[in-house]
């Protein structure tokens, strides 16, 4: 498969504090990726790295054949893990803003996600509640037709039944020439969508393999081979 991102020597460090360690991969499209370790581990800085956000470190990284900037970011979209919406602001105008944003962005199809999640335009973001807000920049987020899609803890924080819409939601949505990277601390629950798995332990990549090669080579679950590596 064709490599969407390359990532050659990736080191950033604040004063003495070094978060990412030299870091060197590889994503293809077309993979459904698990950014996982624990706090500290440096998935965070790595995340914004993609994006744009972080711009000060060393070494190089590629998305599409682009230097991470204005031409990667027509690549990238990101749902954060916390609300970048005021609470004022109505679907509709949330949906106006993505549209003006983002030449990329499917209108047909966020409407189309939002009947799904019972969703009305009209509603305000402050009356709906944390799971609903998930859903709604979820429903954003993977309508626009972006090469990267990056979720940082698409699920955090809602319930067992909100969980299971949302993941079934990021598959039925995802396109094989698309790359999703996910980073979570639910493991167990969002492995089974992962068909990698990269983990981040104290800056460094300790392994990087498809789910299967490691459920194979370990006999462990995602979750398992995670709590082995970190506890």
């Amino acid at each position: 498969m064709e490599t969407l991102v390359e990532v050659k020597d990736l080191y950033k460090s604040y004063g003495d504090t070094r978060v990412l360690k030299n870091i060197n991969l590889q994503l293809k499209k077309g993979a459904i990726v698990g950014l996982l370790g624990p706090n500290g581990s440096g998935k965070t800085t790595f995340i914004k790295t993609l994006t744009g956000i972080l711009k000060n470190y060393t070494g190089e990284v590629r998305i599409n054949g682009y230097k991470i900037g204005k031409d990667t970011k027509k690549n990238v979209s990101y749902l954060p893990d916390h609300e970048y919406f005021e609470n004022h602001v109505q679907v509709k105008q949330a949906i106006a803003m993505f549209k003006d944003l983002y030449e990329d962005f499917d209108d047909e199809k966020c409407k189309n996600l939002l009947s799904k999640f019972k969703i009305s335009e009209t509603d305000k973001i402050k009356s709906m509640s944390k799971g609903t807000k998930e859903k709604l920049q979820l429903a954003l987020v993977i309508s626009r037709n972006a090469k990267l899609i990056i979720l940082d803890e698409p699920i955090g924080g809602v319930d067992p039944a909100s969980r299971e819409v949302i993941l079934d939601t990021v598959l039925e949505n995802y396109n094989p020439e698309q790359t999703i990277l996910i980073a979570t601390h639910l493991i167990s629950e969002v492995e089974k969508i992962f068909s990698e798995v990269i983990l981040l332990k104290e800056g460094e990549i300790v392994l990087h393999d498809d789910v299967e090669s490691i459920r194979m080579s370990t006999n462990k679950s995602i979750n398992e081979l995670f709590i082995d590596t970190f506890k």
